[in-house]
């Protein structure tokens, strides 16, 4: 990591500027400047570089608009106009579906329209052009229907199951261990089971059903989610096998049915 004397020179050949011509910029001296960035000649013949005071600092972040987490080793990007804004969370979708007398339908974002829905969540056009209809089961919120895509929650959901997500108002309202469809910056649309870290360490911990080994656990933080959707029910065409034990149960009542009848014809 740069130090501060190092990023004060890297901002200094950013606008084409010697020493002397940076000071007069900022309002100080260039000796100031020379002692901040080459250090005050010792009697040892080394130099001892000067920590610069708030108020060069200052004087810097003003003038240049520079980035004052760049200055302090928080940000790799030096001008405050080259950071990414990042959308904050909000407490409601950007974007409802209405029937004709004001109620909220439920929209279907398909395995399809997934990659459009990261970019489009936020657009009115975008939100029209899926798929929409009224769930009488569904009220007190704001729902949307996702379909699974792939295997990370075979075990509970399986590929091309729907589930239907009541949108979380706040990140902190988050329950650990419970299903979550989560649209971030990075990962697109996802459906995981969360621990909730966001209060202390700013992160979601996302976690699969699936423990094959495929799917390892991992990080996501929270400045890079866009919506939060909890799994309150879902349909499926897939319909388990029965367990083991009521295999071994319907086997014995078999067993059973065929001594009787035996008993019975003697």
């Amino acid at each position: 990591m740069l130090q501060i004397d190092e990023k004060i020179t890297a901002i200094i050949h950013r606008f084409n500027l010697n020493n002397y011509a940076f000071s007069k910029r900022i309002g100080v001296t260039g000796t100031t400047i020379d002692s901040i960035v080459n250090g005050r000649p010792q009697k040892d013949g080394s130099r001892k570089k000067t920590k610069p005071g708030y108020d060069v600092l200052l004087a810097i972040i003003n003038t240049f608009d520079i980035n004052p987490d760049y200055l302090f080793g928080k940000s790799d990007v030096m001008l405050r106009s080259d950071i990414t804004s990042i959308p904050t969370y909000s407490g409601m979708p950007q974007v409802i579906s209405t029937t004709i007398e004001g109620n909220e339908n439920v929209v279907l974002v398909s395995t399809k329209a997934r990659a459009g829905y990261l970019n489009g969540y936020g657009d009115p056009d975008f939100i029209e052009t899926l798929p929409s209809f009224k769930m009488p089961l569904l009220t007190n919120g704001t729902f949307r229907c996702f379909e699974v895509q792939g295997h990370s929650m075979v075990q509970t959901f399986y590929n091309g199951d729907l589930v239907f997500g009541k949108y979380v108002e706040t990140i902190s309202d988050i329950k650990d261990n419970q299903v979550y469809v989560i649209i971030s910056k990075h990962d697109g649309v996802v459906l995981k089971r969360v621990i909730n870290h966001s209060e202390g360490d700013k992160k979601l911990i996302l976690k699969s059903d699936n423990k094959d080994g495929n799917y390892p656990d991992y990080e996501l933080a929270t400045e890079d989610i866009m919506e939060v959707w909890q799994v309150t029910m879902y349909a499926s065409k897939h319909i388990s096998p029965p367990i083991d034990m009521f295999d071994k149960l319907q086997e014995l009542e078999s067993k059973i049915f065929n001594i009787e009848h035996k008993i019975q014809k003697h």
